[in-house]
């Protein structure tokens, strides 16, 4: 379970960019967190990773505090994070990528399984480069292919269907069913898409930096749908 408590995050400049956000993200169950462009959302998830420390506030994962951690500790401990934008690692392959993630030797079989799960033919990828030979989508789906080969206590994705055609989105939502039947793995997804806030178990709203809705996807969906229609952001407000 992750925990934070109170968290906030200022710039250097004054800026407050989170403002005393607390919530929890129970083992075994999927969480999303939506809300408006600009609101904070990926501040958040650099935070539970470890890339960006807070200003304040108290950041818990199975009861131990790892607000001090950096992103190599917090890695050891089972945090994993996918980038909105992946990095590109020219002279690795995505085979030897696949295997630093796992940090084991796989065989042909998980090749093709971790592939699969977000679209691609291992028969086509393993070898090949990550380097700019592979265009946005096939890096964000290879990147989000090391997340579950690390098999870790909490994923953390950033915009996962950022880039991702209709068909590879479907078999990702079929990855996070899979994940969230096992029961083992905890998941904190950034998006917007409506087919992921579908299949939430709960679902926090951030806008200008502050948790402004947390409940269930019956409580917060409807509501969240609805404001759409009526051209309005997630707190009501017209836009």
């Amino acid at each position: 379970m992750l925990k934070l408590q109170n968290i906030s995050w200022v710039l250097p400049n004054g800026e407050k960019i989170l403002d005393d956000v607390s919530l929890t993200v129970q083992k075994g169950k999927l969480t999303v967190v939506t809300g408006p462009n600009g609101g904070g959302k990926t501040s958040l998830a650099k935070i539970i990773a470890g890339l960006e420390k807070p200003t304040s506030g108290r950041i818990f994962l199975d009861g131990e505090d790892i607000t001090k951690l950096d992103t190599t500790m917090r890695a050891k401990k089972g945090i994993s994070y996918a980038f909105q934008q992946p990095v590109r690692f020219k002279g690795l392959s995505v085979r030897d990528l696949l295997e630093l993630s796992a940090g084991e030797k796989l065989k042909e079989s998980d090749y093709c399984e971790l592939l699969g799960s977000v679209g691609l033919c291992a028969h086509d990828y393993i070898d090949r480069e990550v380097n700019s030979s592979l265009s946005g989508g096939e890096i964000k789906r290879i990147e989000i292919a090391t997340v579950l080969a690390r098999n870790t206590r909490l994923s953390v994705f950033d915009e996962p269907e950022a880039g991702i055609d209709l068909w590879s989105f479907s078999g990702l939502i079929d990855v996070f069913q899979k994940q969230k039947q096992s029961g083992e793995r905890s998941m904190l997804v950034i998006s917007h898409q409506e087919r992921i806030l579908q299949i939430a178990d709960e679902i926090i709203v951030i806008a200008n930096g502050k948790v402004r809705t947390t409940g269930t996807k019956e409580q917060v969906l409807p509501s969240l749908l609805e404001g759409e229609k009526v051209n309005q952001c997630p707190l009501g407000k017209e836009v």
